[in-house]
């Protein structure tokens, strides 16, 4: 009769073993669904590293491929080319590779300190109340399309520098002896003095409002350390924000450089698209973004279009090469932080 009775008791610890899991078992299942997620998530992750590599080599072998019928037949000498004729298909890239770089150099020269006084000026000088607003411009500015640009560049901008700007120039500097010629010539309104400032408008809003947040995130402890010790707000500036923002600031203007060697549509507006190198900076010329743009519709011959794609190589091997000097530059400015 006891065994009867206990039975019923055996079969039901039983069936809760069988059926009710226990606190090892549900921490397994769990630690199982985290692993098979961190898996997926690695998989994931790993495939959208290799779709970008696999997307940038399909670009490069395209190029390659497209650009090889004009490196064939022009050899090395399509490089330092002046000729541009699609009638007699020679054709030549130099002067759309010295109007690619003369206007971003002419950019980069005016948009880099301006933009690095309005970050300062907005983390340090400008009062509360303004802050706010300037950086709303700032990020407007931005936003804007390019085309915008170039229209008010070509009906605003550049009649008031030939009519203005460009007579003063030409009358105080034309004249002196080695830098003259960067000056000289008639005032077009058009060329890549008028494609530079436009490229530096373009860039300044990226330049300020990165090398803003910047200088925004340095200790408030250094400066104010700066302060107790006598320091002028240009030393302070100089000395201290500067030197600890300089990773941020040497990033935002190269990501400006690369912005504005590939910039288009507002280069194309006002640079006259003339395949020509002139000393002159009055002087209307070409870039390689301007040039594939205004033919690349027009291109009736095989070699034509072989032309016009190596110049789209050609800018992709220059934008490349700046990325990795700036990455060059950012990697032995981290060794000399590490070392000292």
């Amino acid at each position: 009769m006891q065994d009867r009775r206990r039975q019923p008791v055996v079969d039901l610890a039983l069936s809760e073993r069988m059926f009710i899991p226990t606190a090892a078992q549900a921490r397994t299942k769990a630690l199982d669904r985290l692993r098979l997620g961190d898996v997926l998530f690695r998989y994931l992750t790993r495939s959208a590293g290799i779709g970008v590599l696999m997307l940038l080599s399909g670009v490069i072998v395209s190029l390659i491929i497209g650009a090889l019928p004009a490196f064939g037949k022009f050899g090395l000498s399509f490089l330092a080319s002046e000729r541009w004729n699609p009638v007699t298909e020679i054709f030549g890239a130099l002067p759309a590779i010295y109007g690619t770089i003369v206007t971003s150099l002419i950019a980069m020269l005016i948009a880099v300190p301006v933009g690095l006084m309005i970050a300062f000026f907005l983390t340090e000088l400008c009062p509360q109340r303004l802050r706010r607003p300037i950086g709303i411009a700032i990020e407007l500015l931005a936003g804007i399309p390019s085309i915008i640009y170039g229209i008010w560049g070509l009906f605003i901008f550049a009649p008031f520098l030939q009519a203005t700007l460009q007579p003063l120039l030409i009358d105080t500097l034309g004249g002196m002896p080695i830098i003259g010629a960067l000056f000289a010539g008639p005032p077009y309104g058009i060329g890549m003095l008028t494609a530079g400032l436009v490229l530096a408008i373009m860039v300044l809003p990226l330049i300020s409002s990165i090398t803003r947040d910047v200088f925004a995130s340095v200790p408030v402890v250094l400066k104010e350390a700066a302060y107790g010790m006598g320091c002028t707000t240009w030393e302070i500036g100089r000395h201290v924000v500067l030197p600890y923002g300089r990773t941020g600031v040497i990033g935002a203007v190269m990501l400006a450089l690369g912005r504005a060697l590939g910039e288009t549509m507002a280069v194309t507006f006002v640079i006259g698209n003339a395949h020509r190198i002139s000393p002159s900076l009055l002087a209307p010329g070409t870039t390689i973004s301007a040039s594939i743009a205004n033919e690349f519709t027009e291109a009736a011959s095989d070699i034509y279009t072989s032309a016009l794609i190596a110049l789209g190589l050609i800018l992709f091997v220059i934008a490349f090469v700046v990325l990795a000097a700036a990455r060059y530059m950012l990697l032995r400015i981290e060794r000399r932080m590490r070392v000292t």
